[in-house]
């Protein structure tokens, strides 16, 4: 029952095991997260302004691992979304910037395939409706068309008899998130331009404490207050068997895209609060299978039934929670289906929410559930789905493929639609602050630290993830940084902060990178790595 659901409510360092220490270190952009909403945004950061030190921090071993990673894949033409919500505004701006990216690029894999949301004669209203929604965007709107049922059977010969009509939306896309990520990251050592940002990837490390930094005032009125020590002590825990101190430094902007965890960061903020009074977290869990098998030869685009039609179908909690159980394609055109849709509660206990290994690294209870459940009552649910739509598909043919989970801020029993949270708050006097701040102004005064906390970016956040960028440097621009961009000395950074490990780069080896490239293009020789 939707009842039992219960919400993560939790902080960085609720234990009280790491103790405040003051900062070794400053930088001015320090990104926790290296998932594709963070690297986006980071890459905004180094494009914007080259020679302020950004600084991304991601707790695995690999960018990329959790929600990025395993998701469908799709470029989102932005059509479900209220017209004046971030999901839309971002969702359509994200997904030309993308397509631009990509273009530009040559190194993601992607197709604009299109898709289909099909349904029967009972969903009309609902697909018209859409349609007219569609029309409604003022910026990047989203192309579509409607169908009758023949003309979308034309498109996809192996559709029901049943579905009468669909709405076509050709600027719908797959893309490779593994390319994505990839560039995002090379582009954090080289821009387009040639021009190597002062911007660091560190791979396995976790941030575990955060806090406000309180400058002395008296020496502050002395020396000129120009801003430089507002801003987040932020202590960092390195996962390796040589390293079990933390490093603390402080940072002038905080961008918090810990997805999963994000709540966790900005529920830091007030460690005096009842927890009830925190952001909660819910986790939901999507599966999907590959198919092999009849039914499905003659697929070019993806297939979404409407959530009426998946509800003939099902009545699982999928069926009306999420889009449905919908047909999505990789770059070889391989079909698979999903994602269903179920919650995960955490444990009872409070010591079971994480447990540390041996070298530090936290594992949330979620990474447990981190597969499909391949229980006959799981293979039939999804074959009835798909049936509405596909009947010629065999139950056969489905096999387990992945899983990811979703943040979401409400749970299941939420009848409301729920936009992404893009909060600020400022280093100075944030225990007077609301937790809801949606712009820097919000926040406070311009001279303060920032902190940016993007929570319940699910879908669609990898299509929106260049605009949120782009959003992110537009309110640092007007409230921070200011519009000019003066050249100075980039900071340089300590040698104790993220230590060299097996497939790990610390910043070291981004700094020799940096320096390789730098004195290859001053001989004019490529540079030796």
């Amino acid at each position: 029952m939707a009842s039992k659901v219960r919400p993560l409510l939790a902080a960085l360092n609720q234990s009280g095991k790491y103790a405040y220490r003051e900062p070794d270190m400053r930088v001015d952009h320090l990104v926790i997260g290296g998932g594709v909403v963070g690297l986006a945004i980071a890459n905004a950061l180094a494009h914007r302004w080259p020679d302020k030190s950004t600084y991304v921090v991601e707790r695995h071993a690999v960018l990329g691992e959790e929600t990025s990673s395993r998701n469908s894949e799709v470029i989102h033409a932005g059509l479900y979304y209220p017209h004046d919500s971030l999901k839309t505004r971002l969702c359509t701006r994200g997904r030309e910037l993308l397509y631009e990216r990509i273009a530009r690029s040559g190194r993601i894999g992607a197709e604009q395939v299109g898709k289909l949301i099909v349904g029967s004669a009972n969903d009309t209203a609902y697909l018209e409706g859409l349609y007219k929604h569609a029309q409604s965007i003022k910026q990047h709107a989203p192309r579509v068309r409607l169908l009758n049922g023949e003309e979308a059977r034309e498109l996809e010969p192996d559709l029901s008899p049943h579905i009468t009509r669909a709405l076509y939306s050709p600027s719908t896309g797959i893309i490779s998130s593994h390319d994505y990520l990839s560039d995002l990251a090379c582009e954090l050592e080289e821009l387009p331009t040639g021009e190597v940002p002062d911007a660091n990837v560190v791979l396995g490390t976790s941030v575990v404490r955060m806090d406000p930094h309180t400058p002395n005032r008296a020496a502050l009125s002395k020396a000129g207050d120009d801003g430089s020590q507002e801003g987040w002590v932020v202590q960092l825990r390195t996962h390796d068997a040589s390293h079990n101190e933390t490093d603390s430094l402080l940072a002038r902007v905080v961008i918090n895209a810990s997805g999963l965890n994000a709540p966790r960061v900005l529920n830091s903020l007030w460690p005096q609060a009842s927890p009830s009074q925190w952001v909660p977290m819910y986790f939901a869990k999507g599966s999907y299978a590959s198919y092999r098998g009849p039914g499905v030869k003659h697929v070019q685009h993806l297939l979404y039934p409407t959530p009426e039609f998946s509800k003939q179908a099902s009545q699982r909690a999928h069926a009306v929670q999420s889009l449905g159980t919908h047909l999505t394609l990789d770059l070889d055109h391989h079909v698979r289906f999903g994602p269903d849709l179920s919650w995960l509660s955490p444990p009872a206990d409070v010591s079971d929410w994480h447990l540390d290994d041996e070298l530090g690294f936290q594992h949330d209870f979620w990474e447990k559930c981190l597969a499909p459940d391949p229980s006959d009552a799981w293979f039939d649910s999804m074959y009835e789905a798909i049936q509405a739509y596909l009947p010629g598909v065999s139950r056969e043919g489905l096999q387990v493929d992945y899983a990811g989970i979703r943040p979401k801020l409400c749970g299941p029993d939420a009848q409301r639609f729920q936009d992404f949270g893009v909060l600020w708050h400022a280093s100075r006097h944030v225990e007077r602050q609301h937790v809801w701040q949606s712009s820097a102004a919000e926040a406070g005064r311009a001279a303060s630290g920032l902190l940016v906390s993007l929570v319940g970016i699910e879908s669609p956040g990898l299509t929106a993830s260049l605009a949120l960028g782009e959003h992110i440097v537009k309110e640092l621009e007007a409230h921070l940084w200011g519009r000019h961009n003066p050249r100075g000395r980039a900071r340089k950074y300590v040698d104790d902060i993220g230590h060299d490990a097996p497939g790990r780069m610390g910043i070291e080896d981004v700094d020799a990178k940096k320096q390789a490239k730098q004195a290859g293009r001053q001989t004019g020789r490529p540079a030796s790595t």
